[in-house]
């Protein structure tokens, strides 16, 4: 099963955002373009380089007008303790969303029967709907740069109803108009 093309589900969450516990839910991704980043736990070893490069590329998400959210299962209060006691995760801007009930995870389909999210990267549009989803094993660490990638193509697609963006693409290239005439010459 894929969640591509289909609507997020309704959320309601406490965050860590720049010293401060706020509430989030799925009304304040509409209208803009939103990451949710899972991870399995704080206090781990990939999951903190990770998070930190999505944090050394904030500016370059926010460029984009995408909000990234770090899921995690654990609580608001234990991301306030990881940012305070972390060099790499003290950089953190963006919201890092508690999810201790497992409902956010269980929305995105990246729970774990042990209770933790799969390491999975959703990219949902202004309409909230699901446009490109990953998930990885628990040892493979994500790229902010392929993120970002991935993210200027959905954009493009979405601003050039018509277009596609073919392998490999890179803002600028060349994109594709899908057409008999192309059948075969590709």
């Amino acid at each position: 099963m894929t969640l591509v093309n289909t609507e997020i589900k309704p959320f309601n969450a406490t965050a860590f955002h720049n010293g401060e516990f706020v509430d989030v839910s799925d009304a304040d991704t509409k209208g803009k373009w939103s990451v949710f980043f899972f991870y399995p736990a704080d206090f781990t070893f990939v999951c903190p380089t990770e998070l930190g490069d999505m944090a050394d590329n904030y500016e370059e998400f926010k460029k984009l007008g995408v909000e990234i959210y770090s899921v995690s299962t654990d609580t608001h209060f234990t991301h306030k303790a990881w940012h305070e006691t972390s060099d790499t995760i003290g950089k953190i801007q963006y919201p890092m969303l508690g999810d201790p009930s497992g409902e956010i995870t269980r929305n995105f389909e990246v729970m774990r029967p042990a209770g933790l999210a799969d390491r999975g990267t959703f990219l949902v549009d202004p309409d909230g709907v699901v446009q490109f989803e990953e998930v990885t094993a628990e040892g493979i660490g994500r790229n902010a740069a392929e993120v970002l990638r991935k993210i200027k193509a959905a954009q493009y697609v979405r601003a050039h109803p018509g277009e596609v963006c073919p392998a490999k693409w890179e803002e600028g290239s060349d994109t594709l108009a899908p057409s008999l005439d192309l059948v075969g010459k590709i």
